[in-house]
């Protein structure tokens, strides 16, 4: 049953989401670009709670001070260079939100996807007076010495995409993201209706030390082995969430396993690396063979609607609107739940040329 407390951080989330949709924001132009949010885009979280574990996180177990954000430094913590359209949307999400906020100072850092730069970044960011951090964790492990930093100085961190191995309320108050084994049960269940449940599967895998990759691996195959015996897995290599290393690995695949018949990404840059690898063997992508990833960019999407593209699963970015409401509810004394997780949507051949305006 859900609380009136978590009913109301819905609320509030669904409100702040609508608000900052109707701000609206420029699209940028360009391969990587990400789309400008929409009111198809707009996380929603899953009401009531399908993951809410723990129970709960206020102001006061956590030993940090009120604040209005109206006079706050806020600090955000990017992992990855802004290459990838996740990304991009995930920090305009973030800069937009705050500004139709008013918050008072928004510090912003790009770890360049180095562990020890994140750390670095998040420590500068607490001498400079960050009095709330959102951080979107390069790795699941490793970002100790910039929790405890933030903890001596009784600062929360709410952090979004990627879990932290660490202690709810203790080192960080919450994440904020999607269901990734759900995520990799939902791209199984779309490989299994585009081939029938046969063939021969590749899987390029996420980057390593992330519980993104391990759940989506782990969602995908399990489902696999249960419903679709017949679609066997006969390769998993690291394509790192790149689309060059996509292709890399692609091609290389192209070689080794000529008889692969469909491709399982972790994400849209790979799976569209391997469109151009496989484009550039004579196959025929999405016909040949098929590709399901995961993310629901703009240029994955518009293959998926061009038939180069067998399907893909939405994860949503736009974390300011979601964000920023936990962190008012945080500060006005509501519990928040460890793990506040977002519902996300599906493209597939029917919805997908009507649907480009809903991703990024």
């Amino acid at each position: 049953m859900t609380s009136p407390r978590r009913s109301r951080l819905v609320a509030a989330v669904c409100l702040a989401a609508a608000a900052a949709l109707s701000a609206g924001c420029s699209k940028e132009e360009g391969t990587g670009a990400a789309s400008s949010d929409t009111s198809q885009g707009a996380q929603v979280v899953q009401s009531p709670s399908a993951d809410s574990s723990g129970s709960g996180c206020t102001l006061d177990a956590y030993g940090a001070t009120k604040i209005d954000l109206k006079d706050a430094v806020v600090g955000f913590s990017q992992s990855e260079k802004e290459a990838n359209p996740f990304r991009i949307a995930e920090t305009r999400s973030i800069k937009d939100e705050a500004a139709r906020l008013g918050v008072k100072k928004l510090l912003t850092t790009n770890a360049q996807s180095q562990l020890s730069k994140q750390i670095s970044d998040i420590k500068d960011m607490l001498a400079q007076g960050a009095q709330l951090l959102i951080v979107a964790p390069l790795n699941s492990d490793g970002l100790e010495p910039a929790l405890q930093a933030a903890a001596a100085k009784h600062v929360p961190v709410i952090t979004v995409d990627r879990k932290l191995n660490a202690t709810a309320c203790k080192d960080y108050v919450a994440f904020l993201g999607s269901d990734f084994v759900e995520q990799g049960k939902r791209a199984a269940d779309a490989m299994i209706q585009v081939t029938g449940g046969k063939g021969k599967v590749a899987i390029l895998l996420g980057a390593s030390g992330n519980n993104v990759t391990t759940d989506r691996t782990k969602g995908f195959v399990d489902q696999l082995k249960a419903k679709a015996p017949g679609l066997e897995i006969v390769a998993q290599q690291t394509g790192e969430f790149a689309r060059d290393k996509g292709q890399q690995v692609m091609e290389q695949l192209i070689q080794s396993k000529p008889d692969i018949t469909a491709v399982y990404a972790e994400n849209d840059e790979m799976g569209l690396g391997a469109v151009t690898a496989l484009k550039g063997a004579g196959k025929k992508p999405g016909k040949d063979v098929k590709i399901i990833s995961i993310d629901g960019t703009r240029n994955a999407v518009q293959a998926l609607a061009d038939g180069q593209y067998n399907g893909v699963i939405e994860s949503n970015p736009r974390f300011g609107p979601l964000a920023f409401a936990t962190a008012q509810k945080f500060f006005g004394g509501e519990s928040i739940p460890e793990n506040v997780i977002i519902s996300d949507r599906a493209y597939d051949a029917s919805n997908a040329k009507d649907s480009l305006s809903g991703a990024y």
